[in-house]
């Protein structure tokens, strides 16, 4: 019998200005993390002879969300990373967010990665989540297997 436990997931955003652990004890939210493609590996064409073919594309971008309880202090760490990053065009879209999840050998990059905006913030009778979402120029990843 296979097991799953986010109890296994070790993630991280780094840059030149920052590394914040985005895993495991980082208050991530019971929605987690996301790594999306941004577009389709194909194009089928089909003639008007109904003959066809497929065009494979190079594009490997896509993008990061990463879901955080209000309450996480991992929050004020990607404020102020955005803030710093957002003031200086040499330090935009030069962040790598990587995760493994050591029970499956799961894993994930996501390079070249620029916040997309500023988190929604809702402030209500429950504290909400906080989403954080980076596009990504090239994101990589790779299921494992459980043991």
């Amino acid at each position: 019998m296979s097991t799953y436990s986010f109890l296994d997931c070790a993630a991280s955003l780094t840059s030149d200005d920052a590394t914040i652990d985005l895993g495991y004890g980082a208050a991530v939210a019971d929605e987690g993390i996301t790594f999306a493609a941004a577009g389709d590996k194909n194009t089928m064409t089909v003639g008007a002879d109904g003959e066809g073919m497929h065009s494979l594309h190079a594009d490997k971008s896509g993008a990061v969300t990463i879901r955080l309880l209000k309450t996480s202090p991992a929050n004020a760490k990607l404020m102020n990373l955005y803030n710093l990053q957002a003031g200086n065009s040499k330090k935009w879209g030069r962040n790598t967010i990587t995760f493994n999840h050591s029970g499956s050998g799961d894993n994930g990059t996501a390079s070249l990665c620029a916040f997309r905006k500023k988190p929604d913030l809702k402030y209500a009778k429950d504290a909400d989540i906080v989403e954080w979402v980076f596009d990504a120029i090239k994101l990589d990843t790779k299921l494992g297997e459980y043991q």
